[in-house]
């Protein structure tokens, strides 16, 4: 299904996209070393809650996950890059950790992820991998205007990161958003311009590029979602929710 958001709407999508950007800014403040994966899970179901918010995560259960989700975050950390289940674990100097939150609030949904690394300021490698999803993300979200084809935007994402010298996974990529957190079009990290469905005012869309510093291939965590790096190498991943207008993109999930 792709659900095309009516003018009037832009301004709840807005509010909780602002939502997602506050809780992630929050998070990563209080991700210090030593503190808890489970801790960031209770921090960020207290901040949904009290902000009439729903979440998106705790009944999830597509067919790619072992069981509802059942936490509140995603919490990625190291070689782990999507879906990370966040577990008893304390953060450690030098961790590079990811965090992926979806959100509903009024009936609309915002997706939005971050990867930064805990205390030190890390490694050359770390920070240009970060640096690389952020540049693509922002590449794809210049390509998206009325008219332009989800391949324009894939193409766009996709250069910046094998120009970077990274392999790209094409299982998982950003994806529609709305009244639900996972809708049509998927949006790959790669494609050829001019391909696919062509962009509208109205359209809600969640663009994630992710990268592993080594690989291109996923193996599955024994709980069942975590996604980590086949060679145990470091990742990171970028991510925002985009409203298309009459004239562009306008970004929901940017930090105040």
């Amino acid at each position: 299904m792709i659900e095309i958001l009516n003018p009037t709407d832009l301004p709840r999508a807005r509010e909780t996209g602002a939502l997602v950007a506050r809780i992630l800014q929050t998070m990563k403040s209080r991700s210090t070393v030593g503190t808890n994966l489970l801790d960031i899970d209770r921090w960020t179901q207290e901040m949904i809650v009290e902000a009439g918010a729903q979440s998106c995560y705790v009944d999830y259960e597509p067919s790619f996950g072992r069981g509802p989700f059942g936490h509140y975050i995603c919490t990625s950390v190291n070689d782990a890059v999507l879906h990370g289940k966040p577990f008893d674990y304390a953060l450690a100097d030098g961790d590079l950790l990811s965090l992926d939150l979806a959100v509903s609030l009024d009936g609309v949904v915002a997706d939005s992820a971050i990867s930064f690394v805990v205390g030190s300021s890390g490694t050359p490698a770390d920070q240009a991998m970060i640096s690389a999803t952020e540049r693509a993300l922002k590449a794809g979200i210049a390509a998206a205007r009325p008219g332009a084809r989800i391949g324009d935007l894939s193409y766009a994402i996709g250069t910046v990161l094998s120009e970077a010298g990274y392999q790209i996974n094409t299982e998982f990529g950003g994806h529609g958003v709305g009244s639900t957190m996972h809708q049509d079009p998927h949006v790959s990290n790669t494609g050829r311009p001019g391909r696919g469905y062509k962009l509208r005012p109205g359209l809600l869309l969640a663009l994630e590029p992710w990268i592993m510093a080594d690989t291109a291939e996923l193996v599955t965590d024994k709980d069942g979602w975590t996604l980590r790096s086949v060679t145990g190498a470091r990742t990171a991943h970028s991510e925002h929710t985009i409203f298309i207008t009459e004239d562009g993109a306008e970004i929901m999930t940017l930090p105040k």
